[in-house]
């Protein structure tokens, strides 16, 4: 069980200056300077058909960020040869190479696991992935690795229920990170945490300085979408900006220009990559939303 005095009663009280730590003073969970430095990139994902196929493969998509002003990638897990096993080291390091010869940073990559299984042998194998991807992300130089919850509160259980054994795998994830220098980030994906205050509550049990969130701008279904933007931005790490998200109970474009107020007035500083979905050609599809993007954000 995790300790009464959490990481943000820490925070509040650790003796640090205003000057060196002026977020850490407000409380706010992830410590970094005021102000906002926003770097756009691209989640593999957008390229889900073509790098399944074979038509493309991440290296291609490592070229198209190049080309199309993406400072980064997020090279999903399911993207290279023979996952969910670890890929080659020449694989990783070739890669790796080709991006900072492009000026393209490999700021990410991400696995599909369920804490939320009950059957306890099956988390356990999950975690074992997610700590596999862990070195995986630390020889690409990512920062970041992308995890989920689970899929759903399994039937006969309750969310407090679910989040007493998921909270300590997370917990073990991030442990693990900490000694690769990569930071765990939890995606809010509309599945086991469907809100802004389920997915507070995970990262706060878990209560750990190497846990932030994937801000999932589309998986935010469950009220006003850029109110519970604002909610999650203090514990944001990395992000899914895409095309649209839910309002009202409908799909609807996302308003770049209100989510950049919105930055701004909370601060954020690091990679927002983007990721597009539906149908149509995403080579298309991709370079005209980062145009969209660009445009508001600058750069």
């Amino acid at each position: 069980m995790p300790s009464m005095v959490n990481r943000r009663s820490l925070l509040r009280c650790a003796s640090l200056s205003a000057a060196a730590w002026p977020m850490l003073v407000e409380g706010n969970p992830v410590p970094r300077q005021p102000g906002t430095r926003v770097r756009i990139g691209l989640n593999a994902y957008s390229f889900n058909v073509p790098l399944r196929s074979g038509e493309m493969t991440l290296p291609d998509v490592v070229d198209f960020c190049a080309a199309n002003r993406l400072d980064c990638l997020d090279a999903t897990g399911y993207y290279f040869p023979g996952y969910p096993a670890v890929p080659p080291d020449r694989f990783l390091y070739d890669l790796k190479r080709r991006a900072f010869l492009n000026g393209v940073t490999i700021n990410g990559t991400g696995v599909r696991n369920d804490f939320a299984l009950t059957d306890a042998a099956r988390r356990a194998g999950d975690l074992q992935l997610v700590k596999n991807w862990i070195g995986v992300a630390s020889k690409l130089g990512a920062s970041v690795i992308r995890v989920f919850s689970g899929s759903r509160v399994p039937e006969g259980h309750s969310f407090d229920q679910t989040l007493e054994w998921m909270a300590p795998l997370l917990r073990e994830c991030a442990s693990t990170g900490k000694e690769h220098g990569v930071m765990i980030g939890l995606q809010n994906h509309n599945d086991f945490v469907k809100s802004a205050a389920e997915t507070i509550r995970v990262v706060e049990a878990v209560d750990s300085d190497w846990l932030g969130v994937i801000l999932d701008v589309g998986s935010l279904r469950m009220a006003d979408p850029y109110e519970e933007i604002e909610k999650l931005l203090p514990y944001a790490i990395s992000w899914q900006l895409k095309e649209s998200l839910w309002h009202g109970g409908k799909e609807v474009a996302t308003d770049l220009r209100k989510l950049k107020a919105i930055i701004e007035r909370g601060g954020y500083r690091g990679f927002v990559p983007i990721e597009t979905l539906g149908e149509g050609d995403p080579r298309a599809r991709v370079a005209k939303f980062a145009r969209e993007v660009h445009e508001v954000f600058g750069g």
